[in-house]
Parts: C-alpha cells; sequence; structure tokens
C-alpha cells in the first residue's frame, strides 16, 4: 500500500479510479491495526488498488469527503464515492467487504 499525495489521488479520481482509499493518522493505535489487517487483505487481493493517506497532511481532503473518524477506508467507483467503512473487525471481514464492492 503505497502512501498516495494530492497529485495521485486527484489523477486517480480524474482518471475515474475505482479502488480503496485508507484514511488515517500514524499516532492513532487503532489505524495501526487496521494498516496491518490492509497489508494482509492487500495480498489476497492484489487486483485491488488501495492508497493510503496520512489526513494529518490532507485535513481538507476529511472535511470534504466529511470523514467522521480515523481509521476510514473509503471505496471509490469511478472516481467517486460509493461508501466508506469505519469498523475493520477482521481481516476476512475486510476481504468479504472488499470483494463485494468490486
Amino acid at each position: 500500500m503505497l502512501e498516495w499525495s494530492t497529485e495521485k489521488l486527484e489523477t486517480f479520481m480524474h482518471q475515474q479510479g475505482s479502488g480503496l482509499v485508507y484514511l488515517y493518522t500514524p499516532l492513532c493505535g487503532t489505524c495501526q491495526v487496521a494498516g496491518k489487517m490492509l497489508a494482509v487483505t492487500e495480498e489476497i487481493l492484489p487486483d485491488i488498488t488501495i492508497g493510503k493517506i496520512n489526513v494529518n497532511y490532507m485535513p481538507q481532503l476529511a472535511v470534504k469527503w466529511e470523514i467522521e473518524s480515523v481509521p476510514c477506508l473509503v471505496f471509490l467507483d469511478k472516481g467517486s464515492i460509493a461508501d466508506k467503512l469505519y469498523a475493520f473487525q477482521s481481516v476476512p471481514y475486510l476481504v468479504e467487504r472488499i470483494k463485494t464492492f468490486f
């Protein structure tokens, strides 16, 4: 999972990409656990694009997307927000949720 810059995110959305954006902050313990679960999920589902963004560097994005808390997994479909996930629960749960979406 690569860290996305503002430019990378804008390019992805402009190209009407479909994928996931993981929003986090580095000092959030729950975010650390969620990030590890997503890393495993990424190995299981290698064809799904997953980018990560530290919201400390993009607070305007959190406001624009109406992010309620971190960690947050944003589902993008054709460049638009289709869904948000706040409770990651487990790797099997994430895999099934992502498979259902894509």
